[in-house]
């Protein structure tokens, strides 16, 4: 836990944009020969359960050709990446004079612009994921330790919608291949002190130790169904089935709706990911979380639905939006708790020269025993949000208002968390996307708790013209125009 720690302290020290160094929208971890998790720090959530299958995608594709020196980077979400700007860099660890990697040590950032239809690469409105940005699948960024920077510009400044500011992309991925190096050299210090059968053996303990926590944890359990909205009229069917004489548990989406038009298309590493947070969260001891967690879980997804999607079906809203949506599903199902604000609220605007992406804090849903937590980032998400002098010294806004949304979480026994107000005044003409949910569908309470109430988006124009925008939609803004953003507050628990 301590190295993977120490990778992202690198990471945060050594990236160049704000995404990465201020907002901290990245994850470092630490994975065994075989590619399985073994330590992953407190970083972002949505990362958790999908970095590994970015590993196992690398590892086949280049499996006897490894040497000490090399690193590799993808962001493919249909090899085990998430969206377009989580860009994961990947370096093996040599112990020894061996022919194949003893460990990996990987960083997924989110990068702010790789392409695609808009500045922030996070478009309201794509159909494809094409429009989202350019895709990287899993090929070599450093070779016999050079690093290979014609290769991966070429590859960023290709295809329709290429990247906006690359030289960014490749400083951020230096910064990445930094904090992997960081984890390299603990990982050789940790092998020194003990010795490689030793760290293997606890590498292989930890992962048994979280698996019998898992298995614990199930026997407390109780099997549920549960159907979630989104905001776009799809449905997440979830059944949880908990054999407590086997502990295990079946994790079933079959009846989900299938894969959309739009982009709120889910990997099915998102999904798997969502799942193993989930469960991680019911376990009370301070472990690390690995892949030691899923092994008492199956999980059915349908091939072609919203949560395995077939190539090339838009996913940038899946990992954001229906990670949020799948974990309410979950806790629902299980009875645990009510629905928190559903979304991540992502907010992107940019030009040419320059792009930003955020996403806001909402409120979490109450329990049994709890009230829920008003403005805080929520479930899939645990990103910082940028200081208002770095956003104002960075680029051309002014943050008009930033509080608590007094009121929107629902009453209950428990109340629900309340949500945020955020206005930001633009400085110059931009380009703005909002890709947002539980706009139409509010955050469900449980056991007569009341609903959470449904965000806003709206543009405040010079005059005093108000216009509704849509909770997936992009708009352009002049100089003076007000972007403004009301997120969703949190389902109680209990009768009022």
């Amino acid at each position: 836990m301590s190295i993977a720690e120490q990778m992202g302290v690198n990471l945060e020290n050594t990236s160049y944009s704000v995404n990465i160094k201020e907002r901290l929208d990245f994850s470092c971890a630490i994975f065994d020969s075989d590619g399985e998790l073994v330590a992953h720090a407190h970083h972002m959530p949505v990362h958790l359960g999908s970095m590994g299958d970015s590993v196992f995608a690398t590892i086949e594709k280049y499996r006897g050709g490894m040497r000490p020196g090399d690193a590799y980077v993808t962001n493919n979400p249909y090899n085990g990446g998430t969206h377009l700007p989580d860009i994961t860099v990947i370096t093996p660890v040599f112990i020894g004079n061996v022919n194949e990697p003893t460990f990996y040590a990987a960083s997924r950032g989110h990068h702010a612009d790789v392409g695609g239809t808009t500045p922030g690469s996070m478009p309201a409105l794509s159909t494809s994921i094409e429009q989202e940005g350019v895709l990287i699948d899993c090929i070599k960024l450093v070779e016999d330790t050079k690093f290979l920077e014609k290769d991966i510009t070429d590859i960023l400044t290709g295809g329709k919608y290429p990247a906006r500011n690359p030289g960014q992309n490749v400083a951020d991925m230096k910064a990445q291949l930094a904090a992997n190096e960081t984890g390299v050299r603990e990982l050789r210090k940790l092998v020194e002190e003990y010795g490689l059968d030793v760290v293997n053996a606890y590498m292989l303990h930890i992962q048994k130790n979280a698996e019998s926590a898992v298995r614990k944890a199930l026997k407390k359990l109780q099997s549920g169904k549960f159907e979630y909205r989104m905001d776009d009229g799809s449905v997440i069917r979830v059944s949880v089935t908990i054999d407590k004489k086997q502990e295990k548990a079946v994790v079933d989406f079959s009846g989900t709706s299938k894969q959309t038009g739009n982009n709120l298309n889910a990997p099915r590493s998102v999904c798997k990911a969502a799942v193993l947070y989930v469960f991680r969260s019911l376990i009370a001891d301070n472990i690390p979380l690995n892949a030691g967690c899923l092994k008492p879980l199956e999980i059915i997804t349908e091939a072609g639905s919203l949560l395995s999607p077939y190539f090339p079906a838009a996913v940038a809203g899946g990992n954001v939006e229906t990670s949020q949506g799948i974990v309410n599903a979950l806790y629902g199902a299980l009875g645990i708790m009510a629905a928190s604000q559903g979304t991540m609220n992502n907010f992107s605007f940019g030009s040419k020269e320059f792009q930003y992406y955020e996403t806001l804090a909402g409120g979490t849903g109450a329990g049994k025993t709890f009230d829920g937590c008003s403005a805080v980032q929520t479930h899939m998400t645990n990103s910082r949000l940028t200081d208002p002098e770095v956003l104002e010294f960075r680029y051309p806004v002014i943050l008009e208002d930033f509080s608590i949304r007094r009121g929107s979480g629902g009453a209950g026994r428990h109340k629900g968390g309340d949500g945020v107000i955020r206005k930001i005044r633009f400085l110059e003409k931009v380009t703005a996307s909002v890709l947002s949910s539980s706009r139409i569908y509010p955050p469900f309470g449980l056991e007569g708790g009341e609903p959470g109430k449904t965000g806003k988006n709206y543009v405040e124009k010079a005059g005093s013209t108000r216009i509704e925008l849509k909770p997936m939609d992009t708009t352009e803004l002049d100089a003076g125009d007000i972007f403004c953003i009301e997120t969703p507050g949190a389902g109680g628990y209990g009768k009022p």
